[in-house]
């Protein structure tokens, strides 16, 4: 029975040791706060929250669609033969300009020639038949059958011409439009069909530019729209105008298709390049406007924090034009107000608050106190 109390009083003085130093720091700490009515001394870390501010003054608000865009021809086609047959001639060379209907190149033709020239020598015989019956008919020498039917032979036969004449044209390959043609894929003897590809021709002056776009700017980004478009690796601004819209928001992307057209009259921008492209849709000047990011949504409210006196304060606001970056504010900002514009998901009411860097819409003030 000894034992055990001494083991006891052992083990009690042993956890007396351990939970001895945190009984004294709360103890101490409790005395500090008392002695300061509540408010942590000096030397003890204060709840400061270090923030960036502006000073608000009134500026140019712009509402701005940006968005990438592909460069693509005024038109562009594959060309190749409308038949078969073995190509005699290539006339056009690689990376030039033709003109519309210009002959670029051209397959055998001389069994269509040779059948041309067999029907073509039967014209004079039969326009000589069509006038004989014609003239026997005016004095009734012969019925009006046997009239009619030199008349459907001879209609007969203008048609097989014209009808070769066609499938000559079949072996001519000419430019649809006026462009550039590209490399050739083709070479003279070689057998073509109608799916070889012979050469490609191009349109590029003018060109288009084609660019996809938010369903809520439908009513802004009509045809006759401007748009300022920028080619990646060059610095110049290029200004186009939209011709036309998709009639369609796609399902998926929640977003329109538009094309604007830009002359290209030096064609120094080539189809297929990558660009970007900006259109201004309204523009507020003297517009008080903080960024998106010092607003706060709560409760159907928006609030903004101002710095005051070194600490934070709530008032809520109503808001106006919002773009990309910021956002109007048409009730309860006043210029000269200092907004903060940083860290607002941790400011409450009467928040001790320091600034680090106060912004404005000309100048930067670092390390402000």
């Amino acid at each position: 029975m000894k034992w055990i109390m001494v083991g006891v009083v052992m083990l009690v003085f042993i956890g007396g040791m351990i939970i001895y130093p945190y009984v004294k720091s709360v103890l101490q700490s409790g005395e500090n706060a008392a002695e300061s009515g509540g408010i942590p001394v000096a030397g003890q870390q204060r709840q400061i929250l270090n923030i960036n501010a502006m000073v608000i003054q009134t500026q140019v608000l712009t509402d701005q669609l940006r968005s990438f865009a592909d460069i693509i021809p005024d038109e562009e086609v594959d060309l190749s033969f409308e038949t078969s047959g073995k190509i005699t001639d290539i006339y056009f060379k690689e990376g030039t300009h033709v003109e519309k209907g210009e002959l670029l190149a051209k397959i055998n033709d001389r069994p269509l020639q040779a059948q041309l020239l067999k029907l073509e020598t039967q014209i004079p015989l039969a326009q000589e038949r069509v006038y004989r019956q014609r003239t026997l008919l005016e004095r009734d020498a012969v019925s009006l059958e046997a009239f009619e039917t030199v008349s459907t032979e001879y209609d007969k036969l203008m048609a097989d011409i014209e009808l070769v004449k066609a499938n000559i044209a079949q072996t001519e390959l000419r430019a649809p439009f006026d462009g550039i043609v590209g490399l050739r894929y083709a070479s003279e003897g070689a057998f073509a069909t109608p799916s070889s590809m012979i050469t490609r021709l191009t349109k590029i002056s003018p060109i288009k530019i084609e660019f996809p776009f938010n369903e809520r700017y439908t009513e802004d980004v009509v045809p006759g729209t401007d748009v300022l478009f920028r080619v990646e690796g060059s610095l110049e601004d290029y200004h186009a105008k939209v011709y036309a819209v998709e009639s369609k928001v796609d399902l998926n992307t929640r977003s329109l298709r538009a094309r604007a057209t830009y002359p290209n009259t030096n064609e120094a921008i080539k189809p297929g390049r990558f660009a970007s492209i900006e259109i201004t849709m309204r523009e507020i000047k003297d517009a008080l406007a903080i960024p998106n990011e010092a607003l706060i949504q709560e409760m159907g409210r928006n609030i903004l924090f101002l710095y005051k006196s070194g600490r934070s304060e709530p008032i809520e606001v109503i808001t106006g034009l919002r773009n990309a970056s910021q956002i109007q504010i048409v009730q309860g900002l006043n210029v000269g107000d200092t907004v903060i514009i940083s860290g607002v998901m941790q400011l409450r009411s009467g928040l001790l608050v320091t600034i680090d860097n106060l912004y404005s819409s000309d100048h930067i003030y670092s390390n402000y106190q």
